[in-house]
């Protein structure tokens, strides 16, 4: 077995945190590359992330109609409704706020709470940052654009992290199950430490695409056994390991499927991210008081990822997208690392320069 830091677990303390887990789920969060908490986040942990989503669907709708794009605001739908109305009249909307970058202090609450961060202590230890990829995900109802195939996170990142611990917390905020689109993970599937062979760009989407044969034969994934369904509660979260395979499934659902995936690695090593953006530092045990220095942190690592594509281009995008405000194409450096085998909206914006 590989040992990297993928297989290494912590020292575990004696005496367990507060939200800490057992001595088995630990084991297991290693051993199958995945750990699903049935209940761990209190109701008023999660309210106000819901709240903060209300508020950019209402700042994206006051935008889209003031810009001519949409009719209506749809100001008495739900947040699990409104959105996908939304985007019927400005198809793309949904990837506009996946685009949003900002870490509101409603969501760097939760990328910092205290027992979620015992839990990642226990994965990687004391010394504990932020990595600059953390998502919002707006899974809106039969979306092809937010179906995401197999895939390992690695395969979104650099070479030099590949061995890495980068343990993901995936937190839904509403029920999820197999109606409207949870995850599924390929336990055990991480064990050989490797980083399977990935194509670019999976239907109309910008998101790598890991081969079924592929997960059988180079990581030995038992696709009858391995795959385990993942129909995370309210309240509850889903850790995951960042070679471990995983995807999620369609929405066919009326309700649009929330989700945050946020992540964290030890802060003295590289985090894959193209020498982009660096960590943050979000807990040291060399420093009970450190106060998180969150304005150093505020770059849209969204703007980032565009400015690579344009020097790697030669290409401004400014200078072919026809309202820049409201593009609803996203492109990054994994798309120079995969062989592009699928051609659409996103990959046509990662062209690459001939000189």
């Amino acid at each position: 077995m590989p040992t990297s830091d993928l297989f290494t677990k912590p020292p575990q303390q004696p005496v367990r945190k507060p939200g800490q887990l057992s001595k088995d789920q630990v084991t297991q969060y290693f051993e199958e590359g995945f750990l699903l908490v049935q209940d761990f986040f209190k109701k008023e942990e999660l309210e106000p992330v819901l709240k903060c989503i209300e508020h950019l669907v209402d700042e994206l709708a006051e935008k889209l109609h003031k810009a001519g794009k949409i009719k209506e605001k749809y100001e008495n739908a739900s947040v699990f409704e409104r959105l996908t109305f939304i985007d019927n009249e400005f198809p793309g909307a949904a990837i506009l706020i996946h685009k949003y970058g900002e870490m509101t202090k409603e969501f760097s609450d939760l990328w910092t709470n205290e027992r979620l961060l015992n839990v990642v202590e226990q994965f990687i230890g004391p010394e504990i940052a932020g990595h600059p990829v953390w998502n919002l995900r707006a899974k809106i109802p039969k979306s092809e654009q937010a179906t995401v195939p197999w895939h390992q996170d690695n395969a979104y990142m650099s070479f030099e992290a590949g061995e890495v611990l980068v343990p993901t917390a995936w937190i839904p905020f509403l029920d999820t199950n197999m109606e409207n689109g949870c995850m599924e993970v390929a336990r055990y599937g991480h064990k050989s430490g490797v980083l399977a062979k990935h194509t670019c760009c999976a239907g109309p989407t910008w998101y790598v695409d890991l081969d079924v044969k592929e997960m059988q034969t180079t990581l030995g994934v038992d696709m009858e056994n391995d795959v385990v369904l993942c129909e995370v509660p309210f309240g509850g979260v889903l850790f995951i390991n960042n070679l471990v395979p995983h995807r999620s499934l369609k929405n066919y659902s009326k309700n649009i499927r929330w989700t945050m995936d946020l992540r964290w690695q030890v802060p003295d090593k590289p985090n894959g991210f193209y020498g982009l953006k660096e960590n943050i530092l979000l807990r040291t045990g060399k420093d009970p008081n450190h106060v998180i220095d969150w304005e150093a942190f505020a770059v849209d690592r969204n703007k980032l990822q565009e400015n690579y594509v344009n020097e790697k281009t030669n290409i401004d995008k400014k200078e072919y997208v026809e309202d820049p405000e409201f593009d609803t194409t996203i492109s990054g450096p994994w798309m120079d690392r995969w062989e592009i085998v699928n051609h659409n909206k996103h990959t046509d914006s990662f062209k690459k320069s001939s000189t």
